[in-house]
């Protein structure tokens, strides 16, 4: 046997795309960064081939024929977390938003850069494996709150939270700075890896991972609006100052 383990195998990505063109550009230059891709030209088929064998990320387009990018990405949360990148031709802030609600961990805009994907697609997998450059090894722990970043599992008061990639990291960077203010500039520099971007990315997980873990979303006590300036993690919060947004 050699004294060095073998490689691991090539991250396997799901491109689901109906546009011939963006999916041979997409899935080429993928492929020469060293993914194992896989493509699919509708909804049906793509859910078809998640269940054969999950795949580690999907690039998903929001405007598919039968099933539409948001139905599809619903459907594949159901059946487990997977990462999903979306990819939309719209510009409106609604749609993009949208994805963000169904669990989206990011999106592109068409017309992209492919080399920005590529970007895009190695920064979320790395935050899904735990191999980034500020992976945490220590259990978070805060009130009823437990967030392994290990093994990738939150939990309240035992109860496992079935959060996003994006979610997770987002609560594990709270946890871990407790009671300090962000902004969100510096939430999207710190939990995406991205110095620049669309902020209302932000405030939709701050707001989906509210629903998850606070008893009364609409007046949270754990994820703290600061007016003018960001977010506090402030679990013992006499709620004073604190609305959502």
């Amino acid at each position: 046997m050699s004294e060095h383990s073998a490689p691991p195998p090539p991250a396997r990505i799901l491109v689901v795309d109906d546009d011939p063109t963006v999916a041979e550009v997409v899935t080429g230059y993928l492929g020469r960064s060293g993914f194992a891709v896989e493509h699919a030209a509708d909804g049906p088929d793509a859910l078809l081939r998640a269940g054969e064998r999950r795949p580690d990320l999907v690039v998903l387009d929001l405007m598919l024929p039968g099933l539409d990018g948001l139905e599809v990405c619903r459907r594949l949360r159901e059946t487990g977390p997977v990462p999903v990148i979306m990819l939309t031709a719209r510009s409106d802030e609604e749609d993009r938003i949208t994805g963000l609600e169904v669990g989206a961990d990011d999106y592109v805009t068409k017309p992209f850069s492919p080399r920005e994907l590529v970007l895009r697609v190695e920064s979320v997998l790395r935050r899904s494996r735990g191999t980034g450059p500020a992976a945490l090894r220590t259990v978070l722990r805060d009130a009823d709150l437990t967030v392994d970043p290990v093994t990738r599992r939150a939990t309240r008061a035992g109860r496992e939270l079935p959060l996003t990639l994006r979610e997770f990291d987002l609560l594990a960077y709270f946890l871990e700075h407790s009671g300090t203010v962000h902004t969100r500039e510096e939430l999207m520099k710190r939990v995406w890896g991205w110095d620049f971007g669309d902020l209302s990315t932000v405030t939709v997980h701050v707001r989906r991972l509210r629903a998850k873990i606070e008893e009364d979303p609409a007046r949270p006590r754990l994820i703290r609006t600061v007016w003018g300036v960001g977010y506090r993690f402030e679990p013992e919060g006499d709620g004073t100052d604190g609305g959502a947004a």
